[in-house]
């Protein structure tokens, strides 16, 4: 079970992580393996799945959504725990536009995400 203590915890590195725009910071927070689902993914990578896997593809996305976006700014606005998952409902702010988003977090047994799903509202 994942405490509240340890969500948090990973929820506000994650948004500062985000909000540094350094890859490799947010990068440590993954698994080799990792494999990630969001809508995004789609229309940058043209990958009609949505999802990408292994670290490397998903650094070559996140590459691309920074060059593309790089005033992009996360504002937590809730953590939800379970089992072996957090979500992160956060606000996402570009170009003095906002869009609510949430993400789950699913983690391997060494504590680093092997999984996660986006979720966004609209702008």
């Amino acid at each position: 079970m994942i405490s509240k203590e340890q969500a948090a915890h990973f929820a506000h590195e994650w948004i500062e992580a985000w909000n540094s725009h350094d890859l490799e910071k947010i990068l440590a927070h993954y698994s080799e393996d990792f494999e990630m689902t969001s809508p995004f993914i789609v229309a940058l990578m043209n990958e009609p799945t949505g999802t990408l896997k292994g670290k490397q593809s998903v650094r070559a996305y996140w590459e691309k959504a920074l060059s593309r976006a790089p005033d992009v700014r996360f504002e937590l606005l809730e953590t939800l725990t379970s089992v072996a998952s957090v979500t992160i409902y956060y606000r996402s702010h570009r170009l003095g536009a906002a869009r609510l988003a949430a993400e789950v977090f699913f983690f391997d047994a060494t504590g680093k995400v092997s999984r996660s799903v986006a979720h966004y509202g609209e702008p």
